[in-house]
């Protein structure tokens, strides 16, 4: 069993014997978003981005909740190339704001473009659910981790 399947059947709300990975992770229950589809190399997150919870100072959807949100996309569809007992870290991370959010159902969808021996290339387009219209982009490089590095050691 890969990465993938367990991530599937996390989603399912089943438990997979060797899988360590927190589902979903406190990080997602903080912000409020969730994955709603999980492919190999490819994920859609969504986030109900609300003034009350999610806003800064201006009233605007705070732009740290959407790197949040489209960073957990691109995680875990680099994550979905992984065999259990490997893990990944982000080693870059780049953000282009295209508009301002107040209220909205948006949908965070990340694809791996390149995946090597060591370091995967990811995308991810943040978009209003209800009208596609384009809110941010991001990509980020990911560097898999293989044993006692994947351990923390």
């Amino acid at each position: 069993m890969d990465v993938l399947e367990a991530l599937q059947r996390a989603m399912r709300g089943e438990k997979t014997e060797g899988f360590a990975m927190r589902f979903p992770p406190p990080i997602a229950t903080l912000v409020g978003f969730e994955p709603v589809q999980v492919e190999r190399g490819a994920t859609v997150f969504r986030l109900a981005a609300r003034r009350e919870k999610h806003a800064n100072p201006m009233g605007t959807v705070h732009g740290g909740i959407l790197c949040d949100l489209a960073d957990a996309a691109m995680g875990m569809a680099c994550a979905s190339l992984l065999q259990l007992g490997e893990s990944f870290t982000t080693i870059e991370l780049h953000m282009t704001y295209l508009r301002a959010v107040f209220d909205a159902d948006l949908e965070a969808r990340a694809r791996v473009v390149n995946a090597g021996k060591t370091l995967v290339y990811l995308e991810c387009e943040v978009v209003t659910a209800a009208d596609e219209k384009l809110v941010a982009k991001a990509t980020s490089t990911c560097l898999i981790l293989r044993d006692q590095q994947a351990q923390g050691r």
